[in-house]
């Protein structure tokens, strides 16, 4: 379908879902079973949320969340390692997002740090911790670099900054992640239980529609790159149902406007400078290879975990959250004991319920409960 630049959105939705009700019964039918699929994106498990199209599809179909939020993939592990800096390292500045802040750890989080005698600041850009380390040379500024594809880019940027203008006293803490190894990973356990896959719009605008085809190619799993307006995402609900009735496998791009085939060189160029892939532990599902990523040996001295002789110790998990399981699709919020009453946004349990882009926030938010 083209849409032309003067369509009512509303009423294109409108025609679009039902179009998408249609055909979800009969391929449902013919399934024997609901359908399920997964949008492994936290930009869209919030957009389904928001524009109710989880609760206008879900007698026809199930559409659950994935390990798209790089908030509430990062581990225990790493945001212990984060409170660990906030304690032991003499005049320091922990710079993070917004959404990491309120991240529980094993034992504290950064917020409840700053709220005691920790120095805890949040930039919207890394850029900018380099310019206040800059401004600050009695400080030593450490960045959470916690993002996907579409986030270390900055970060990076942000570090050939720090290394043009000698900017000595900052340093990341590495905990970047890599979304295909993620999907791979998911799509070779055996539990999973999912006929489709929604894939991440801003993360394909990086590393392109092509570096996904082995979704289709080697797990015959049938995923679209969409966008995150309403008509987008139901053009991509409809692609993957077309794909469930002819028995076809395709990695398809319903995103042109913003995705290209081999998404942005640049991008991922200044990226490989900095960063090597190397394993990394996923909250939910444990070590995946080639994950993460880690400052390249040339760069080592921006390694903050190096540069201050951190260790790690190891985690401990709260019972009765089912944030890992939610990650890995095999969950809802609405069947964790804890969600909304233990665990709320003001008194997250688990991150799926910090971020904006979690799962649990954003059925939370908009009201869905079952």
């Amino acid at each position: 379908m083209i849409i032309q630049p003067n369509t009512d959105k509303l009423a294109l939705a409108k025609k679009l879902l039902e179009c998408v009700r249609q055909k979800a019964r009969r391929v449902s039918g013919r399934l024997g079973r609901p359908i399920r699929f997964m949008e492994v994106c936290g930009t869209h498990t919030a957009a389904i949320s928001r524009l109710g199209l989880r609760d206008a599809l879900q007698e026809v179909m199930i559409l659950a969340s994935g390990p798209g939020c790089p908030v509430c993939v990062t581990d225990y592990q790493d945001i212990d390692t984060a409170v660990a800096v906030c304690r032991t390292v003499d005049n320091v500045v922990v710079a993070t997002f917004g959404d990491m802040i309120k991240v529980p750890g094993s034992y504290s989080s950064l917020e409840k740090e700053k709220a005691g005698r920790g120095n805890v600041k949040i930039f919207y850009a890394p850029y900018l911790a380099v310019e206040y380390a800059r401004n600050n040379p009695d400080k030593e500024v450490v960045f959470l670099a916690v993002g996907f594809e579409t986030t270390m880019p900055t970060v990076a940027l942000a570090l050939d900054m720090a290394e043009r203008d000698k900017v000595n006293n900052f340093s990341i803490l590495p905990l970047g992640k890599l979304v295909p190894p993620a999907i791979k990973a998911l799509l070779q356990d055996p539990e999973l239980n999912v006929d489709g896959l929604i894939l991440p719009g801003h993360v394909s605008a990086v590393i392109g529609r092509k570096s996904q085809d082995f979704i289709a190619s080697y797990f015959h799993m049938p995923a679209v790159v969409t966008g995150f307006e309403a008509a987008d995402i139901l053009i991509g609900i409809n692609s993957l149902l077309k794909q469930l009735e002819t028995g076809a496998a395709r990695v398809e791009n319903r995103y042109r406007r913003v995705v290209a085939e081999e998404g942005n060189p640049e991008a991922r160029q200044i990226t490989d400078k900095y960063f090597a892939p190397v394993s990394a532990k996923w909250r939910g599902l444990g070590s995946i290879p080639d994950s993460g990523l880690v400052l390249r040996e040339r760069y080592g001295y921006f390694d903050a975990g190096t540069r201050f002789s951190l260790e790690g110790q190891e985690p401990i998990i709260p019972r009765g959250c089912l944030c890992g399981d939610l990650l890995k699709g095999k969950a809802l919020p609405a069947d964790c004991r804890l969600f909304g009453k233990t665990c709320t946004p003001l008194n997250p349990v688990g991150p799926c319920m910090v971020s904006s882009e979690g799962a649990c926030a954003a059925w939370f938010n908009y009201g869905m409960t079952s």
